[in-house]
């Protein structure tokens, strides 16, 4: 007898069914965050917020060496936090006419740095973690400050925010979004986050999820600016808003 052999037959199967893996889902992105993104860049078209005239990229000697430099953006974050950008800046000027190099402050007493950066909030907290960090930096890094984000936030005084921003600024690294107060709120009331999040370091993740990595440096910038003029903590001016038709938040504000 001749043993009847069945023909084998292929299946051919759609990506995700039957062939042992998942479907790919569409990736999660915000409805109409493009059209807002160019509404809000129009909108800081001016580059006359605080943000643009004294934030912490205008603090620092630009002629000063690149140690000396970096280190002034380290301490101007430092001072910056809970702080508004006017009193920072005066801050930062003040301890500048002193010479502001690690081993100035360090020799400097702690009741003559209290002088300098007051009435910055937080200040006698701030001259702790300053002195601290300033010697860390000196026996560890050298006079410098660290090139990663994990070191960064190691450093007293320090959080997530400023270490993101001292990449960006000190060492021209984007390692991740620096979410303040201002990217928190502007991106819980455009919706740009999947569920609604408590704090800045929950709306860092999420932002990074889906916004495109070339816009992680800008959006620090765009967002601290717009809220500071526009989109407000108490009262946004909605009215001036031109993205008033397809913000979320607008008509309940």
């Amino acid at each position: 007898r001749r043993s009847r052999r069945r023909k084998s037959v292929a299946i051919a199967y759609e990506p995700g069914q039957g062939d042992g893996t998942e479907p790919q889902r569409p990736r999660w992105e915000p409805r109409d965050w493009r059209e807002q993104l160019e509404r809000i860049r129009e909108m800081r078209r001016g580059r006359d917020a605080p943000v643009d005239e004294m934030g912490v990229q205008t603090c620092y000697d630009s002629n000063a060496p690149p140690q000396v430099m970096r280190y002034q953006v380290l301490l101007a974050l430092m001072l910056s936090s809970q702080t508004k950008d006017q009193v920072t800046s005066a801050a930062m000027l003040r301890l500048r006419r002193r010479g502001l190099t690690v081993d100035s402050v360090l020799q400097m007493d702690d009741e003559t740095l209290g002088q300098l950066i007051y009435p910055v909030g937080f200040w006698r907290n701030k001259v702790k973690f300053i002195k601290q960090t300033t010697a860390i930096l000196k026996q560890k890094y050298g006079g410098d400050i660290p090139s990663t984000v994990e070191e960064l936030v190691q450093l007293p005084g320090v959080g997530p925010k400023m270490a993101h921003l001292a990449m960006h600024i000190a060492w021209d690294s984007v390692a991740g979004i620096a979410v303040d107060t201002h990217v928190h709120r502007i991106s819980n009331r455009l919706r740009w986050v999947r569920k609604e999040t408590k704090h800045p370091e929950e709306t860092r993740v999420a932002l990074e999820e889906w916004l495109p990595r070339a816009l992680w440096k800008e959006i620090n910038w765009l967002l601290v600016g717009f809220g500071q003029q526009t989109c407000l903590p108490v009262n946004p001016r909605c009215g001036q808003c031109l993205n008033q038709d397809i913000c979320p938040a607008a008509k309940r504000l």
